[in-house]
């Protein structure tokens, strides 16, 4: 079987690798260790499914053995009721492997540049926008991620964000949070309607990886840098020092914008970070629009245009449109419960990539 065959390589691989981990010269060398452990790690579960496979064709194997003896009649129709449930749990077993096998996306365990910005409907899109910031920090304490400011543009007077920009870090996160990319509808009476009518405003969500310099080739020589003072709404934290920073790149007129820290130094770092992450996703949206084009995937073509999901406060009811799904539970989902959302939507996803892929 050739799914066998593959998964017997990929168990001996896991072998030599856990011989590898006791031995001493590996054990001194840190950056090998880390390496090997993290290898480990992403093939533990495929090892602990394939386990159990094994044993299941064992098991099939050998109650056959029994209805083919010719030996004692209680004890073969005894393995012809067991060989029935045998073959169920060695199919969803196979299916499961299948999933694992599946190429994982190397930038899942990196961290985000996450990008919020209010869309169309005025004032009640940047409160909106508001909202969704406060979703996904809640649904980012919950996990135990660390969240940092790195731009916010905000309106006075309504708590409404125009546009912010922060960064995530933990464990997983863009594998976690990479679907959320797209146009997030609302519908509800704003408070800054009298007559109260229902209006439908939007934001949109941008969710990028954070990119090593190896991953990006970014010449210096094609960003302008602006030093200028920082400012805030009332005359709060305004820095009479020039420590904000922006930078533009120039083939692409991208401009990234970071004031959030006191030290120019510091912004200086996070607005590169956020320029090269926004470069990445650039390039990458360019190859995923041909990948979707070729294979008509929905859940990951990453196209930010698309509308991805409607939350209807007055029914209080949130719909994914990419997958059909609709929840009664936005009270809960705005204030950040978004595990049941989140892995409907890995599961499509693979779902679609065993399809395109068979």
């Amino acid at each position: 079987m050739e799914l066998v065959d593959r998964l017997r390589k990929i168990k001996e691989k896991y072998d030599r690798i856990n011989e590898d981990l006791q031995n001493p010269a590996i054990v001194n060398d840190t950056e090998k260790l880390i390496a090997l452990s993290k290898e480990r790690s992403n093939l533990s579960e495929i090892i602990e499914v394939f386990d159990r496979y094994e044993k299941v064709l064992k098991d099939i194997e050998g109650n056959k053995e029994i209805m083919d003896s010719g030996g004692d009649k209680e004890l073969a129709d005894m393995a012809f009721l067991e060989l029935e449930e045998l073959k169920e749990k060695r199919d969803t077993l196979e299916e499961e492997l299948k999933v694992l096998l599946l190429p994982k996306d190397p930038n899942d365990d990196k961290n985000i540049i996450f990008e919020i910005r209010a869309g169309t409907g005025g004032d009640e899109a940047a409160l909106f926008a508001g909202d969704l910031l406060r979703m996904y920090t809640r649904y980012a304490e919950s996990k135990g991620w660390t969240v940092e400011l790195i731009e916010m543009n905000d309106t006075a007077g309504l708590n409404g964000i125009k546009e912010v920009v922060f960064s995530v870090s933990g464990n997983n996160v863009y594998g976690e949070l990479k679907f959320e990319s797209g146009v997030h509808r609302v519908q509800r009476i704003p408070v800054t309607e009298a007559s109260g009518r229902v209006h439908t405003s939007a934001a949109s969500v941008a969710v990028l990886p954070e990119i090593e310099d190896v991953q990006i080739d970014l010449n210096m020589n094609d960003v302008k840098i602006d030093v200028y003072r920082s400012g805030g709404a009332g005359g709060q934290n305004v820095n009479k020092v020039e420590t904000a920073i922006r930078m533009t790149h120039l083939p692409t007129g991208i401009v990234v914008q970071c004031q959030d820290e006191r030290s120019q130094l510091k912004n200086r770092q996070k607005a590169l970070k956020v320029l090269k992450a926004r470069l990445y996703d650039l390039k990458s949206r360019e190859q995923n629009s041909e990948i979707a084009a070729a294979r008509k995937l929905m859940v990951g073509s990453g196209d930010r245009s698309d509308k991805i999901r409607t939350y209807n406060f007055p029914q209080n009811r949130v719909t994914d449109h990419r997958i059909g799904l609709t929840l009664y539970n936005l009270s809960d989902v705005i204030n950040g419960d978004l595990d049941h959302l989140i892995e409907q939507l890995k599961l499509a996803d693979k779902a679609e990539r065993l399809q395109a892929d068979s």
